[in-house]
């Protein structure tokens, strides 16, 4: 791997999870547009709650004291400067667009985990992906996350090899987890990799990713995180507003 490109702990959450989130091969993603804007956003949520920015203050996120320097500083300031705290889901719902997934996107373009391609129609740029170009990063995300969730894989996947007839549909053949993994003892995660998981079951691809995981033990371990919390009740929230507007 290039010396240029960071390891898999020094992505931050939403990078972490837009790599996960992504096709590795076409570059497009796995979730739906509205699913990615909101698990973005509340990644933004737990990046600066790791970095001792803010913090749940009983039904409210507050800044607390002094962070250092990060890509999200702009995000920092916005909740410095109101002047009515917020709720998490609240502030989840103020954060999430298009224009912050693509601001993650374009960092990790920078950075030559991912390569940005612009599709054209009648000489336009209609479409962006972002296929990726590094592996390494992915491949040591995904290695730390099976070793919390206590899976060992009999035998490593390969890049080109064909996945398990067990994978779930849309799962990627460097992501899904062979349908012989073998449990193993679990480790205690520490933060970072506890938020990631959260933030992966919140928007409903840690089953996609580890079909094998115990999804009890995975609860377990997130049930006190609460940007992904907040992601989960934002997210049911568009769902029953589709549902309503599919039905009238």
């Amino acid at each position: 791997m290039n010396a240029a490109i960071p390891k898999a702990e020094d992505l931050s959450l939403p990078q972490a999870f837009l790599l996960l989130a992504t096709n590795d091969k076409d570059g497009e993603p796995e979730l739906p547009a509205y699913v990615l804007r909101t698990t973005v956003a509340g990644a933004i949520l737990a990046e600066l709650d790791l970095l001792g920015a803010i913090a749940a203050r009983g039904k409210h996120v507050r800044a607390i004291g002094a962070a250092p320097e990060s890509d999200f500083q702009h995000e920092l300031e916005l909740i410095r400067e109101k002047s009515r705290p917020h709720t998490p889901k609240r502030w989840v719902s103020m954060l999430e667009g298009r224009g912050e997934v693509h601001r993650v996107y374009e960092g990790m373009a920078a950075l030559g985990i991912v390569e940005h391609v612009g599709e054209k129609h009648l000489g336009l740029f209609k479409s962006t992906r972002y296929p990726e170009k590094d592996h390494a990063p992915e491949a040591a995300l995904l290695q730390t996350i099976q070793t919390a969730l206590g899976l060992r894989p009999s035998g490593a996947t390969q890049e080109g090899t064909q996945p398990s007839d067990a994978a779930p549909e849309g799962a990627q053949p460097s992501d899904a987890m062979p349908s012989d993994a073998a449990p193993a003892a679990a480790t205690q995660p520490d933060a970072r990799t506890t938020a990631l998981i959260a933030l992966l079951q919140a928007a409903g691809l840690l089953g996609r990713l580890f079909p094998e995981a115990d999804q009890n033990r995975a609860r377990e371990l997130v049930k006190n995180h609460w940007p992904s919390r907040a992601v989960g009740d934002e997210l049911r929230l568009i769902r029953l507003g589709l549902a309503d507007a599919a039905t009238t």
